[in-house]
């Protein structure tokens, strides 16, 4: 059975405080170890937000390293409700006057009315694509043949049916206070793409204008109606006429997408320039992501004097060299012409290492786009003159490699937080064993000198009782 104790209370010796203090006294390499921890893994987030950081800078160097970003091109219409337009890299830059005559649209037939419900006869309804010429049709495509069989010949069933034919058609019920209609629409625009439709009606007789033959279309006669026509658009580019069988003109003007909405009555001016503004965001991102990783080298590498404190990383080599290189670099020059440093464009180096941009500086700039291209772009076969897309870009790469000296220095914080903690822990377990040691050394001590104090206290009683028995 065990035994409950109390140090101290035989005695009246503080055993468990004295244990505490001694055992504080051992725990304190432990708190310079703490100490250290919360040092590195303050050290290992900043070199994770400089990673990202750079993985950034990399990103934007490398948009503007890639001469296809500065093909960008962007267009505009004097009148987007009637031609709206978008352009493609590698457009060229111009202006062009369109009017357009005519828009590109669907053929659309239409069956007569009839009460909602009523059945349309069994049978077959053929439909084939081709175009419609004085009344002739020319087929271009191949027949696809819908089975309407009876009990399911509603319109409702024969527009599900006839739609997931894939016969290059699209059906559709019409309601209003006449009752219900089918309605026929060509899925594409154009003149090509009109359709006929041919019956081969259960009732014996395909051309009676009742039973299934009341939805047969050849152009005239009985069955359904022409409601619209197939027709082609119709305009002037800068003079020139041109036919297309969509509204959406994708290679008439190579990388130029036109949308024809609305037929014109005046001209409408479309041009096409180089895209100043969206180069102008490219080269902002590339000095935000330069000056983000600035400001984060700043803060973690400077002294305060008034508080006497230094920044985590302050005396890391590994920062204080990225923090040179990179402002170093911002510095460089380049194999082009005629701008072959930032500064030439208006991207200046100011106190701290900040980029700010000289706006008036940089505008001229934009007026020679080929210039300004070559100073990101030019590869010179050397990476310390090659563009700065270039030059920014694999210094980047390098530093966030598996083996870059960002990666490896994350990696060498990573190990000594490892052996930091691997010696906590032995330093616990060794504790753990001196504080039971103490406590029971202690406890030992308290036990005897309990002892000693009852011997005293038999004595003196002792003693006590003899003085009286003498007298």
């Amino acid at each position: 059975m065990g035994t409950i104790s109390s140090p101290g209370i035989g005695s009246g010796l503080d055993v468990q405080g004295i244990v505490s203090q001694l055992v504080a006294l051992e725990r304190a390499p432990i708190k310079q170890l703490q100490t250290q921890a919360s040092t590195l893994q303050t050290r290992l987030s900043l070199y994770g937000t400089i990673k990202s950081q750079m993985s950034a800078l990399e990103s934007a160097a490398a948009k503007l390293g890639n001469p296809s970003t500065w093909s960008a091109v962007s267009a505009s219409s004097s009148n987007a409700a009637a031609v709206s337009t978008s352009a493609s890299p590698g457009a060229a830059s111009g202006s062009y006057s369109i009017e357009v005559q005519q828009l590109a649209r669907a053929q659309s037939t239409v069956s007569a009315a009839v009460p909602t419900g009523t059945g349309m006869g069994s049978g077959t309804l053929s439909i084939q694509l081709g175009s419609w010429a004085g009344g002739s049709f020319s087929a271009t495509g191949s027949t696809i043949d819908v089975e309407i069989q009876p009990g399911e010949d509603s319109l409702s069933s024969i527009a599900a049916r006839i739609n997931a034919a894939g016969a290059g058609v699209s059906a559709s019920v019409l309601r209003d206070a006449s009752g219900e209609r089918l309605m026929i629409q060509s899925r594409e625009t154009g003149e090509s793409a009109g359709f006929q439709i041919s019956v081969s009606d259960d009732d014996g007789d395909d051309s009676d204008g009742n039973g299934l033959s009341r939805l047969a279309f050849d152009g005239g006669g009985a069955g359904m109606a022409l409601a619209q026509s197939a027709l082609n658009a119709q305009a002037t580019i800068n003079g020139v006429a041109i036919t297309s069988g969509s509204n959406r003109l994708t290679d008439t003007l190579p990388g130029l997408n036109l949308q024809l909405s609305q037929v014109t009555s005046q001209p409408v001016e479309i041009s096409v320039a180089t895209d100043r503004e969206g180069l102008r965001k490219d080269i902002d991102a590339f000095v935000s992501a330069y000056n983000a990783i600035n400001n984060t080298l700043n803060n973690a590498l400077r002294f305060d004097e008034a508080s006497g404190k230094g920044g985590a990383l302050q005396g890391d080599a590994t920062a204080v060299g990225l923090q040179n290189a990179l402002r170093g670099m911002m510095r460089s020059v380049t194999a082009s012409e005629p701008f072959s440093r930032l500064v030439d464009v208006g991207i200046e180096l100011r106190t701290g290492g900040r980029l700010e941009v000289d706006n008036k500086r940089m505008n001229s700039a934009l007026d020679n786009i080929s210039g300004l291209r070559s100073l990101f772009t030019v590869d010179s076969g050397n990476p310390t003159t090659d563009g700065f897309g270039l030059k920014v870009r694999s210094f980047a790469r390098g530093l966030l490699d598996i083996d870059g000296l960002i990666t490896s220095r994350s990696d060498s914080i990573q190990a000594a937080i490892r052996r930091n903690s691997d010696q906590q822990d032995r330093l616990n377990v060794r504790i753990e064993s001196i504080e039971k040691r103490l406590l029971a050394q202690y406890t030992a001590l308290d036990t005897k000198l309990a002892g000693l104090s009852g011997l005293s206290a038999y004595v003196s009683q002792q003693v006590t009782l003899w003085n009286q028995n003498t007298r």
